[in-house]
């Protein structure tokens, strides 16, 4: 009998422990980083998935992983790509910058 695959994503814990989550952003922080992921990964020009998808795909994971979305290998902000704007723009500079934050913070706590 063959054996179906698992989706791990149902066993990973969207949530870090208490008190991390809230002191890292808690839902706020959840929604901006993975609203600019899907800003970034779906340009006006168009995309094979949809905005909303790439949201949801990025909004199961906790928010060191979702942190690294936004982030060069350095921990730095990845550059904002030209096609944002105005509020996206902005939205953009402020998860980049978040982003960069709860990277430093869960290396300094141990957080993976």
């Amino acid at each position: 009998m063959p054996i179906g695959r698992v989706n791990a994503a149902k066993f990973i814990s969207r949530y870090l422990n208490e008190p991390h989550e809230t002191d890292l952003g808690g839902e706020e922080a959840h929604h901006l980083i993975a609203t600019v992921h899907a800003d970034r990964a779906c340009p006006p020009s168009g995309h094979s998935i949809g905005w909303h998808d790439c949201y949801l795909s990025a909004d199961v994971l906790p928010l060191t992983w979702k942190a690294d979305l936004l982030l060069e290998p350095n921990g730095d902000p990845r550059p904002i790509p030209d096609y944002l704007t105005g509020e996206a723009r902005e939205r953009a500079v402020e998860a980049g910058w978040l982003a960069a934050r709860i990277r430093r913070e869960a290396h300094r706590r141990g957080l993976h």
